[in-house]
């Protein structure tokens, strides 16, 4: 083989060279669509991001910053404590019996809430002549701030004005403390806290309802089964998702509620309405006692997440997905 030939075995094609080329280019293009992509989405995922991190990150990370030190009357930081707001909280009653309080507020509203707004969903799902007009007067809480639902209540709960205690007087029931008596307080709360809750809690059971098929219904009833073993035995395992998503949502919800509280009882009286959020109130912005009160919104923050993981652990599986 002569000079001129090796040259021409070892100089590439001219087409190889161009598709080559041509790869280079197309791995280039596709690089920088992918870059333009990424670039694109997060300038969307920014005024977001921003929001975050002002209303969310900072403050969880300032929260962490003032657990680990004291601070004086003014609110200021005075010195280095370490885990000594949270070694205090550990050893306080007061901790346990705000703990064992919100608690029992949970176990008070959570279930209720949930069951009464299935129900109505259920009663007024049907397409029948008026059931528009239920569908709003059962969503209208949701339009409602915390305030002023918790004045109508004051209202309704008042010892000798109230609408509750009038009606009971014409059974012939003596009227009931409802928001000075220890025993009826926090069930007193529990119950505007329910009312309060239950137009987020219906909206979204309504729409899982409405969308299940209505040829499943059809199969039921040609099958013979009636309505209450319809309704347990097939809608609820068919909603399973929605009454899942609203079950975290108000286990949630009733672990930060606060403003009904502030304004109806104050935590009291007795102390028997005083939940985590609200002694942490009073801690922070009554006494300045913003490491405690820190300490004490990270152990909410812990116990709130772990009761998430649980129920996403042990309850999901019962979940039925379509």
């Amino acid at each position: 083989m002569t000079l001129l030939d090796r040259n021409a075995a070892v100089r590439p094609a001219p087409n190889s060279a161009k598709r080559q080329t041509g790869a280079a280019a197309g791995r280039r293009s596709l690089r920088m669509i992918r870059w333009k992509e990424a670039s694109l989405a997060y300038a969307f995922l920014l005024p977001s991001l921003l929001l975050f991190g002002i209303f969310l990150f900072y403050p969880l990370l300032k929260s962490v910053y003032l657990s680990l030190h004291l601070t004086d009357p003014r609110g200021r930081i005075a010195a280095f404590a370490g885990l000594d707001n949270f070694t205090e909280l550990l050893a306080s009653d007061k901790f346990y019996e705000s703990l064992k309080v919100t608690l029992s507020f949970t176990v008070l509203t959570v279930p209720v809430g949930i069951a009464l707004a299935l129900l109505l969903a259920a009663l007024s799902q049907g397409k029948l002549r008026g059931m528009k007009a239920f569908q709003f007067v059962f969503s209208l809480p949701v339009a409602i701030s915390v305030g002023t639902g918790s004045v109508i209540w004051m209202m309704l709960y008042h010892p000798t004005l109230g609408t509750l205690n009038y009606f009971l007087t014409l059974l012939g029931v003596e009227p009931v403390r409802w928001l000075t008596d220890p025993a009826w307080a926090l069930v007193s709360v529990s119950i505007t806290t329910i009312w309060m809750n239950l137009g987020f809690n219906y909206i979204v059971l309504l729409s899982g309802l409405q969308s299940v098929p209505e040829e499943i219904y059809d199969s039921a009833k040609i099958d013979g089964s009636g309505p209450l073993r319809t309704f347990f035995q097939l809608t609820v395992p068919l909603v399973s998702p929605t009454l899942f998503f609203v079950g975290i949502v108000s286990v949630i919800q009733a672990f930060q509620s606060f403003g009904q509280i502030h304004i109806l009882t104050k935590g009291g009286p007795m102390n028997s309405t005083d939940v985590i959020v609200f002694n942490i109130y009073q801690d922070a912005f009554v006494n300045f006692r913003f490491g405690i009160g820190s300490a004490q919104a990270l152990i909410l923050f812990a116990i709130v997440l772990i009761l998430t993981v649980l129920q996403y652990r042990f309850l999901e599986r019962k979940v039925h997905y379509q």
